[in-house]
């Protein structure tokens, strides 16, 4: 056998090849082999200089066997030399005589179906010193946009060439390769006698050449120049608007609702009876649109080889499908979604949020919108510290925020406050979503409006 790099686009034909050798060898009848790759390079300045170049080649393979009892045995390895290939092999087999007898993933009947198609675009790597070279004048661009910006403490831009493939023993082979830049720039506000303030903003595209880094240093320093005049404000219920991004990471981090493996291990708020539960208002729609044009970097098939669709999870605010693998699709007697992972308990994440107003449906308050408010509300911009301030499975979630209030026309930042609530209670006090949706680097969403959230001011 043959000595096997991944990122110098691996022969897969020769190495599913190989492993139908190993299979015949150890007895095995039944295996598949799942793997990725990339090439990183990212760069961070600080005041000009240059605070970090890294550049990584990773690679690393995930096989799994079945045993003559059916038993999974599973390795994982970035060792993909000849031997180390083999040795994850063999171990694989010896890990089946331990396999889980309660819970015994199959190949994905979906692993043959026809991949569907997308505007896949590569883009050529410009370097590590081009990227050094843009990110020390966006630092720069950014510090000089106005007097108020001191500087740009976090600050980050990086490019990859990422691969993918999956082959089984019913003779499936899948491969795709995707490119993918990006640009995070947070600056740092400083006044006489006042708190530091911060804000940020990030993009992402294909390639490095395609990202918009003017808008991004724009965006940026708007926001942090619009926290200069901050005051505190009062705890109290109010009426909240969430930005399309803050919105978009509070519905992921309660995405257990439409996950069927949390389900199954007891850690949704869903049930397995869920399907065709009212949980938000009528003019509210969520899908899972992995196939989305929008969607950069996005690969057509899960870890498991099943294609990826475009899955409405809430319709008119009713839970009208859920999130699978292989095995959580087969316990709730559906079909793979295209959601799951390369595992012996194979997990399940969504891909690429989309927030739609249903067009049929009146909101409360139609006339409600972000242009031309005459009322009283809070803008949330970004929500902080969600690793600790979400209870997912109990749905409670109390998060500081960056935002302002919006007071007859005028607008304050906010100079520190949480927002508090419970899920559940949020998406069916919605009371409007705009018409306009907007694009950011990790989904699609309209401005959300909620009445009644409790919002607690800094004492």
């Amino acid at each position: 056998m043959s000595t096997h790099f991944l990122l110098e686009r691996l022969n897969l034909e020769e190495l599913e090849k190989d492993i139908n050798q190993l299979a015949i060898n150890e007895n095995v009848k039944q295996w598949d082999i799942g793997g990725s790759s990339s090439n990183d390079l990212s760069v961070q300045v600080d005041k000009g200089e240059a605070k970090q170049l890294k550049g990584s080649q990773r690679n690393s393979i995930t096989i799994r066997v079945w045993n003559q009892s059916n038993l999974l045995g599973i390795t994982s390895t970035t060792d993909l030399s000849t031997s180390g290939i083999q040795k994850a092999f063999r171990g694989a087999v010896q890990a089946s005589n331990f396999g889980n007898t309660n819970e015994k993933p199959e190949f994905s009947i979906e692993a043959k179906n026809e991949l569907p198609e997308i505007n896949n675009i590569h883009r050529e790597s410009v370097g590590i010193s081009k990227l050094l070279e843009i990110l020390k004048k966006a630092e720069s661009d950014l510090i000089n946009s106005h007097s108020y910006i001191s500087s740009v403490p976090y600050n980050g831009l990086a490019e990859a060439t990422i691969n993918r493939f999956y082959i089984n023993s019913d003779s499936v082979l899948r491969e795709m390769q995707v490119t993918q830049a990006s640009i995070y720039l947070y600056a740092k506000g400083e006044d006489i006698g006042k708190k530091p303030r911060s804000a940020g903003a990030v993009q992402i595209a294909t390639g490095v050449k395609e990202l918009d880094i003017d808008s991004c240093i724009e965006e940026a320093s708007t926001k942090i120049i619009s926290h200069i005049n901050y005051q505190p404000i009062e705890t109290g219920k109010y009426l909240v608007c969430f930005s399309p991004e803050a919105f978009l990471d509070l519905i992921g981090a309660f995405s257990n609702i439409f996950n069927a493996r949390s389900i199954l291990d007891g850690v949704s708020l869903s049930t397995k009876e869920c399907i065709g539960e009212q949980i938000s208002v009528p003019f509210f729609s969520l899908s899972d649109n992995a196939l989305h044009d929008e969607n950069i970097a996005s690969f057509t098939f899960d870890g498991e080889g099943t294609p990826k669709k475009n899955i409405k999870l809430i319709n008119n605010g009713v839970l009208v499908n859920l999130l699978h693998s292989e095995f959580t699709a087969r316990e709730f007697g559906v079909s793979p979604s295209g959601h799951g992972s390369l595992g012996a308990k194979a997990s399940v994440s969504p891909d690429w949020f989309v927030v739609d107003k249903t067009n049929r449906s009146t909101c409360k308050y139609n006339n409600l919108n972000l242009k031309d408010c005459s009322e009283k509300f809070v803008l949330i911009d970004n929500l902080n510290a969600l690793h600790a301030g979400v209870k997912a499975s109990q749905g409670s979630f109390s998060l500081p925020f960056d935002g302002w209030l919006i007071d007859s026309g005028n607008k304050i930042s906010i100079e520190a406050a949480t927002v508090a609530g419970c899920i559940k209670e949020l998406l069916l006090n919605i009371i409007q979503i705009e018409d306009n949706q907007v694009v950011t680097h990790q989904g699609i969403s309209p401005y959300i409006w909620v009445d009644d959230l409790s919002i607690t001011g800094e004492a």
